[in-house]
């Protein structure tokens, strides 16, 4: 019998502690309509690697995204910083190790675009790409480094006192939900977005003709495509529970017939779209989805689709061909009080499947 096997990475400095899971995404009666489904499903056969990484002078701190290069380097996401929290001081820092986990350098010391990290990418040209929630900034960094692309504006100061504290904007939900007008409220508290620039933007990933997806994200619900060379070329979404709608879009994932996967968290299901984003189809079953990944095709040309639950710490994968939940898993790391976010779906030699980061990776 043929086993699968799962590799998991989770990636906790031995100073710095676990992160707690603090976000429950999932009502009791959500999570046990969930746990009948779970028991009627398969668990998959995993190895898990807890990957010991230090950094010198700071401590790992919360980290919310996690890839690999083609040579096995690993990068890591960060909200660390001793000078404090976005959204007042900046606590987004990128850092590279070595496939042998060793510390290289941190990436982009002090850039514009950090302040609250959420998400880093590794395309398959070996670009890093940085995804901050906090600025509403993704920057494209060479493999040697080199920040070449930007997208997004990071809000300014004035911009934060006249909308937080002026006009006391969507941020403060308590007031907004006593508008007389509900129509509104809902824009108030989740704007549609305009063209050139998010509002807490989640994740990014690509398709076979470079083309940019990011999925923006809190403030916004939308999925948008760009063009190589930073056209903005189409968006979709607002925030609702209909097709086309989401609450909170927070994964992004692109599969070898370009078919584009969202991940609709609050809404706990993945939108499926085609490279255009024209919606095909809904998938369920996997809880809240927080992170995404599609691995490479195997031998036969099959791909599998991974998507991890932060509510519950479970790692499902699903055949995207049936929407079937084939499998699932809660990693020891879950049991410790982390939450499985986000993938990497950069391989090292040695891991035939995929690589899963067991929270903290790929944002809260």
């Amino acid at each position: 019998m043929t086993r699968t096997r799962l590799a998991l990475f989770v990636a906790i400095l031995v100073s710095g502690g676990f992160s707690t899971a603090h976000a429950q995404i999932s009502t009791r009666a959500q999570q046990a309509e969930q746990d009948a489904l779970d028991a009627k499903t398969p668990k998959l056969q995993y190895q898990e690697d807890v990957l010991q990484l230090l950094v010198p002078g700071y401590t790992m701190g919360e980290t919310v995204g996690v890839d690999v290069n083609s040579q096995g380097h690993v990068f890591v996401y960060s909200r660390t910083n001793p000078q404090g929290i976005a959204r007042g001081g900046t606590a987004a820092m990128l850092w590279e190790f070595d496939q042998n986990g060793a510390f290289v350098k941190e990436w982009g010391p002090h850039n514009y675009a950090a302040s609250f990290a959420h998400s880093v990418r590794v395309d398959r040209h070996d670009n890093v790409w940085q995804v901050d929630e906090g600025s509403g900034m993704i920057v494209k960094y060479s493999p040697q480094a080199v920040p070449v692309e930007q997208f997004g504006r990071t809000p300014e100061a004035i911009d934060y006192l006249e909308s937080e504290l002026e006009k006391k904007g969507r941020g403060f939900e308590g007031e907004a939900r006593q508008l007389e007008h509900p129509v509104e409220m809902r824009v108030r508290l989740h704007p549609d977005g305009g063209i050139g620039t998010f509002n807490r933007p989640t994740d990014v990933a690509w398709d076979s003709h470079d083309n940019v997806f990011v999925t923006d994200g809190y403030g916004n619900s939308r999925v948008v495509k760009i063009a190589p060379g930073g056209h903005w070329l189409k968006t979709v979404g607002t925030w609702g529970t209909g097709p086309n709608q989401f609450n909170i879009v927070h994964s992004v994932a692109v599969d070898a017939q370009d078919r584009v996967y969202a991940a609709d968290r609050n809404n706990h299901r993945i939108q499926v779209y085609d490279a255009d984003l024209n919606f095909i189809k809904s998938i369920t079953g996997m809880g809240a989805p927080w992170g995404l990944c599609i691995p490479r095709p195997d031998a036969s040309g099959k791909q599998y689709l991974y998507s991890s639950d932060g509510t519950s710490g479970r790692l499902y994968k699903i055949d995207p061909a049936s929407n079937a939940v084939v499998g699932w898993r809660r990693p020891a790391s879950a049991a410790a009080k982390t939450m499985p976010a986000g993938w990497s779906t950069r391989l090292p030699a040695r891991i035939p499947t995929s690589s899963i980061s067991g929270r903290p990776f790929c944002g809260t």
